[in-house]
């Protein structure tokens, strides 16, 4: 996901101004994700969500001592975030790999029970499933494959809470309205 432009950034201009022009920016891009943060099989967008979610927090970290707790704590919301859709990306990019994994062993399976019912084979003994080289592999897959799906269900419900509570409190629009109130006084961002 490529990052929005930050228009009307002069070095001459003090630092908070800059600053809240930055956040507003990086604000309005995680908000934007609003709609499919609704939606778990949105992989895709969640994935952009949680590096829109980085970006802000690096600008509110790296402006906390000029903005002062606001930026701190809206950091640490932002954090929160990222860290739970980075937890949810993690099993969206692990399940295939392991659907992956059982499919190209099932293929072996089967190619290897085949090859043992010779070429002339007019049918399967059932019993030739025993040897299957990778017959005893498959259930602890299946347990992993069904651990990830239960955890990332888990984990999105978490995120969708979170994202609930941030909308309407510590990542909502008037963010940069606490920001600006909470600014350090006298501090024109210059040092």
């Amino acid at each position: 996901m490529k990052a929005r432009k930050v228009k009307g950034i002069d070095p001459d201009t003090p630092l908070t101004e800059n600053a809240l022009r930055i956040i507003a920016v990086r604000l309005d891009e995680l908000r934007s994700f609003s709609g499919a943060a609704h939606d778990p099989a949105a992989v895709g967008e969640l994935h952009d969500m949680r590096i829109a979610a980085k970006r802000l927090r690096y600008v509110l970290e790296m402006t906390a001592p000029a903005l002062g707790p606001a930026a701190a704590q809206g950091a640490k919301h932002a954090k929160k975030l990222q860290d739970v859709l980075g937890e949810i990306h993690d099993c969206d990019e692990f399940v295939p790999r392991v659907e992956d994994h059982m499919a190209r062993l099932r293929a072996e399976d089967a190619a290897a029970v085949r090859a043992a019912a010779g070429p002339r084979s007019r049918d399967l003994d059932p019993a030739a499933a025993r040897d299957a080289p990778n017959r005893l592999l498959y259930r602890g897959l299946e347990t992993l494959d069904a651990y990830l799906r239960a955890r990332r269900e888990v984990l999105y419900a978490r995120f969708l809470r979170q994202w609930e509570q941030l909308e309407g409190d510590g990542l909502s629009p008037d963010l940069i309205d606490r920001l600006q109130g909470s600014t350090i006084d006298g501090d024109d961002g210059h040092r």
